[in-house]
């Protein structure tokens, strides 16, 4: 099965693009991101109930901080190496990854992979992390740590907002197999034949 293409075959026209530099795309994405960790966070608020959910002992609240920072710091620079690792299988390409104000990225900037391709490379973080956090989430009994995995398990699908919507453009809105994506990691533009 061909992977991707090195150049944009003839015929080809972009039809939808994802660019999480563009000011209105990252406000939406962020409100969007937003809304989900609270919709993540709810299940356990009402489970636990919200005042023992935050309940930090004073003693304990330096160690909560490490782990919830050092954990969230570590799953983004991990987020975008799952991405990577899943193109570099995929296409033996060069990838590029970066950070900027409004997002951390990975992508393979010099072609157009299909849309089998860009789905796998798109919701491996997710597949991943979410096998990751969720159990923590709900298996550790260490109140502190709890709290931290559970948090992080908001931001893990809260992050995977972009990801997300790139997944659900490909699975619901552009079905054809014979999609391309050019993804440069900040900017994914989606191509069919006309």
């Amino acid at each position: 099965m061909k992977h991707f293409e090195t150049e944009l075959p003839e015929g080809y026209e972009p039809v939808c693009e994802i660019d999480a530099k563009n000011r209105k795309t990252v406000v939406l994405m962020n409100l969007a991101g937003l809304l989900i960790f609270l919709l993540v966070l709810l299940p356990f608020v009402l489970v636990i109930g919200f005042r023992e959910l935050f309940m930090i002992g004073r003693g304990k609240l330096l160690l909560f901080y490490a782990v919830f920072f050092g954990g969230l710091i570590l799953y983004v620079i991990l987020h975008e190496l799952v991405h990577g690792a899943a193109y570099k299988l995929l296409t033996r390409r060069k990838l590029t990854f970066g950070i900027s104000l409004s997002v951390a990225y990975c992508g393979v900037p010099g072609i157009f992979v299909y849309r089998k391709t860009s789905l796998i490379a798109t919701l491996a973080p997710f597949v991943v992390f979410t096998a990751v956090f969720l159990p923590l989430a709900l298996f550790v009994r260490t109140p502190f740590l709890r709290i931290a995995f559970i948090l992080l398990l908001c931001s893990h699908v809260c992050g995977c907002i972009g990801d997300l919507y790139g997944a659900y453009l490909m699975l619901f809105r552009l079905r054809d197999p014979k999609l391309l994506v050019r993804d440069t990691g900040p900017k994914q533009t989606y191509y069919l034949p006309e």
